[in-house]
């Protein structure tokens, strides 16, 4: 039987089902689609929001990750028993000392160790099979029925309804241990083994008889791993729904951002250069042919651009640092007619991120390209400098300027440069006045 850590058969595609029947594991699945409207953030009722969680695919494929990630699940059942046997211990120690209780303390000492140390092992050993993890859960059930014999059978009768708290508190422990790691089904079987469980512990005990007082005492003992399966299961429920929808919010932003992040790279691409190819120049009367072949070569650079972007290469392009990324990309705007100054301040700006460094690469083929297409001017300086713990490009032409409070944001501005620079903790400033020319200041941290 699978374990917690170990992909596992689905039997049902009902998520809620799915994860009472068959316990944490269940979590792992991760399709691709969820109903719409899941994730929409317009208040709704919880009954409607847990309906439309419950009733998504379980039988979509098991993320890896996801199912390693569905072992810290029991950690709150063995947080439980490291925490509540020594208060236990403590109470039965203070009111009849350790000669009486001998075995109890045996127990608890063992419990609290080998607790401690599964807790560590979960958190720092990934075991991907899960082969261990099933046999631990095996394992802890074994020591969970001998540890109630063992009490029952050698503390003094007057002292048994006492003394088997402390291994009962572990198997109550042992019950959610497994309602949260196999489900539903596995905790309740548990439950019902108790009944035998407890006529052995009192056929064993050194009680001179069995009274009323004994056998409500066995049904209390019940209702507390009832409890305890009541208890995993609200866990259980909490964790699974908390993570589904996580994971829906997590694809609506996913997707999100991969529509933005396609938009800026056509709008950086292909529209740019089809504007620049739109742009009418003096020589398309003097030099028709020369006009063309700046107009070809431009088409076969951009596709080569453009098949790069789609191809998505594996390992990111070689660069020495943002300054010789800007001294490309002037290189680039000459073609199309821009001047673009380069001044650098003495700074190591090799160190910069390749994620920052690209974002700012982009903001800055934008606010170029704006020069091209805005400004009525033909010249730009470009300055690289270190500033407020920072790498700072500050882009400046003194062409025709604007007036920001009545020329909305245009998508170079709000969703390219500005929104690139968010995304890698920078930010961007556009400053311009009519008959000023424009400044454009980009400052990403390091």
């Amino acid at each position: 039987m699978p374990s917690v850590g170990e992909p596992m058969p689905v039997r049902e595609a009902n998520f809620l089902l799915a994860l009472l029947r068959q316990g944490a594991p269940v979590i792992a699945a991760t399709p691709n689609e969820l109903p719409a409207g899941l994730d929409d953030p317009t208040p709704v009722s919880a009954v409607h929001r847990i309906s439309a969680l419950a009733a998504t695919d379980a039988a979509a494929p098991r993320d890896p990750l996801m199912v390693r990630a569905t072992r810290y699940a029991v950690l709150l059942p063995l947080a439980y028993r490291i925490v509540l046997i020594p208060v236990v211990w403590l109470w039965l120690v203070a009111a009849f000392g350790f000669g009486e209780v001998h075995s109890a303390t045996a127990v608890a000492a063992v419990a609290v160790l080998s607790n401690v140390g599964s807790l560590i092992w979960v958190l720092r050993v990934p075991d991907r099979s899960g082969a261990v993890t099933r046999n631990l859960l095996y394992a802890d059930v074994v020591f969970a029925l001998a540890a109630n014999v063992l009490v029952s059978a050698t503390v003094p009768g007057d002292l048994y309804a006492r003394a088997t708290w402390v291994p009962w508190i572990y198997l109550s422990g042992t019950v959610a241990l497994w309602t949260v790691s196999r489900g539903v089904p596995a905790g309740l079987f548990l439950v019902a083994l108790s009944a035998p469980l407890q006529a052995v512990m009192l056929w064993t005990s050194d009680l001179p008889r069995i009274t009323t007082i004994e056998v409500a005492g066995a049904v209390s003992g019940t209702g507390m791993l009832l409890v305890a399966v009541v208890t995993a299961v609200g866990a259980l429920i909490l964790v699974g729904l908390g993570t589904r929808l996580a994971l829906a919010i997590g694809l609506r932003r996913g997707r999100t951002a991969e529509r933005a992040r396609a938009d800026r790279f056509l709008h950086d691409t292909v529209l740019q250069s089809l504007e620049a190819m739109a742009l009418t120049s003096a020589d398309d009367a003097a030099d028709p042919g020369g006009q063309l072949a700046r107009l070809r070569g431009l088409a076969r650079a951009q596709a080569t651009e453009l098949r790069r972007g789609l191809d998505k290469p594996e390992e990111p392009q070689p660069s020495h640092g943002l300054g010789e990324e800007l001294a490309a990309l002037a290189t680039e705007m000459a073609r199309d007619g821009l001047r673009a100054q380069l001044v650098f301040a003495d700074l190591h700006d090799d160190a910069l991120s390749e994620v920052r460094r690209i974002a700012v690469r982009d903001a800055v083929r934008e606010a170029l390209r704006n020069t091209i297409k805005h400004a009525g001017t033909r010249k730009v300086v470009v300055r690289l400098e270190e500033r407020e713990g920072g790498i700072a490009v500050i882009a400046r032409d003194h062409g025709v300027g604007y007036d920001e409070s009545e020329r909305p944001p245009g998508f170079g501005v709000s969703k390219s440069m500005k929104a690139r620079l968010a995304e890698v903790g920078g930010r961007c400033t556009v400053e311009s006045r009519p008959g000023h020319g424009t400044r454009v200041t980009l400052w990403v941290p390091r």
